[in-house]
């Protein structure tokens, strides 16, 4: 009569435990990039609500540009980053980073928020394919 609960753990037929592998380096960057695009993303969405009910109050298009929210932050640090972008990169303060100044707040955030979920995503595992 085979009864199986009173075999040894050498007799049984169970899969092997595999051990638990501690966390590396690379995994802890990776959660740390999803927490900060996580949080991210939720201040974008809070500063869209805030600018949804901001603009259906005055009845037209109304939003927190980045650079109000950054001269709020630091008036200081605004101005010098500003300074250093015409000195150093001439190149781009006029066609980009004055576009880049005058967005929403909550786009830049969600777009800098999806950049960090994306980069702290797992690897998917690959089917039929020995990975390195």
């Amino acid at each position: 009569m085979y009864n199986g609960l009173n075999l040894s753990a050498q007799e049984s037929k169970r899969a092997p435990i595999q051990p638990i592998r501690k966390p590396t380096g690379i995994s802890m960057i990776r959660f740390l990039l999803r927490f900060l695009g996580l949080c991210l993303l939720a201040a974008a969405f809070v500063f869209f609500v805030y600018d949804g009910t901001k603009s259906i109050a005055n009845n037209q298009f109304v939003y927190v540009r980045v650079s109000e929210l950054w001269a709020d932050i630091d008036q200081h640090s605004l101005t010098a980053a500003q300074d250093w972008l015409r000195q150093k990169a001439l190149w781009a303060w006029d066609p980009y980073m004055q576009i880049f100044f005058e967005l929403p707040t909550w786009v830049v955030l969600a777009v800098i928020a999806t950049i960090l979920v994306i980069l702290g995503r797992k690897k998917r595992k690959l089917i039929g394919y020995a990975r390195d």
